[in-house]
């Protein structure tokens, strides 16, 4: 997580205009270790590590984070939110359709909105694009069952 790469937690809560709580916390340190995982994926990681917090506790921490631009959501199509830290430089992500896999891919520009469209009919100002390429990791692709070539692939 970029921010919190040179400063605490308790500082980039605080910078974000939030109190710093445990919860808050522990769900920053969480997702900047586990990048892309779901709301699902991160109450499990929580409770392995001994943190209890509701789920209703989680979404409302999930909201304040991504509110405020600590967290970005992301929802490929066909998957549950998913959540990882706020970087620095623009991205975009690319998504196993065997195995569901999530990876970063780097902006070809650099800068955002990284993309410029064809045509934005009534919006003058555009800052920031979300793409998400399909494909088949190498482990998916060398799986003669969830191949291109099978019929059990799936298609976002």
């Amino acid at each position: 997580m970029t921010s919190t790469d040179h400063a605490s937690p308790e500082e980039v809560l605080r910078d974000a205009g939030l109190r710093s709580t445990a919860p808050r916390r522990t769900v920053l340190e969480v997702v900047a270790d586990h990048p892309h995982v779901t709301a699902a994926g991160l109450a499990e990681l929580l409770g392995t590590a001994g943190h209890r917090m509701s789920r209703q506790s989680l979404y409302n921490v999930l909201e304040d984070l991504t509110r405020t631009g600590l967290l970005r959501s992301i929802q490929p199509t066909g998957s549950a939110p998913r959540y990882e830290t706020a970087e620095a430089g623009e991205h975009h992500h690319v998504v196993c359709r065997g195995c569901g896999t999530v990876v970063d891919v780097p902006c070809a520009v650099g800068t955002s909105p990284c993309l410029t469209p064809a045509q934005a009919p009534g919006f003058p100002v555009l800052d920031r694009a979300e793409v998400t390429w399909w494909g088949w990791c190498t482990a998916c692709s060398a799986d003669s069952e969830t191949s291109p070539a099978s019929d059990s692939w799936r298609t976002p």
